[in-house]
């Protein structure tokens, strides 16, 4: 069985010299939290995916992010056991005080420092993705 894909970006601001990780609330489901992701869609590549989710469901473009193509981890999980994949980088929000704006499928967001981040993502994966790209973020 081939496993589902997804893509995202673990987006990150700096404020009052503090790093801060955007998660969205899901209206769905357990309304876990996560950074904007989503599935590949046919024909398109895990890259074309995470910017086109980013500004789907956080209202946020390319053009607002450093994006760090550099920085990047690929998560593999079971959904309802069934394997996943998803593969995330790290962005910077340029303008840290740039208005989020939430699709239907997020009820919720927040700027969140790492150790809270990783408290409400719940999963440990995300929890040492999020380590891993904080200390990233720390030096960029």
């Amino acid at each position: 069985m081939s496993a589902k894909r997804a893509a995202g970006l673990v987006i990150f601001r700096n404020v009052n010299q503090a790093v801060q990780f955007l998660l969205l609330q899901t209206s769905y489901g357990e309304h876990h939290w996560t950074p904007p992701k989503g599935h590949v869609d046919p024909g398109e590549s895990d890259w074309t995916t995470a910017l086109r989710e980013t500004n789907e469901e956080a209202g946020l473009t390319e053009n607002d992010l450093e994006v760090f193509k550099d920085v990047t981890k690929t998560l593999h999980y079971k959904v309802n056991g069934k394997p996943k994949v998803v593969v995330y980088w790290l962005a910077k929000l340029k303008n840290p005080q740039k208005e989020v704006t939430l699709s239907d499928e997020h009820q919720d967001l927040k700027w969140l420092p790492v150790q809270q981040a990783q408290d409400i993502s719940g999963y440990d994966d995300m929890k040492k993705l999020l380590a891993e790209f904080n200390e990233k973020a720390q030096i960029l």
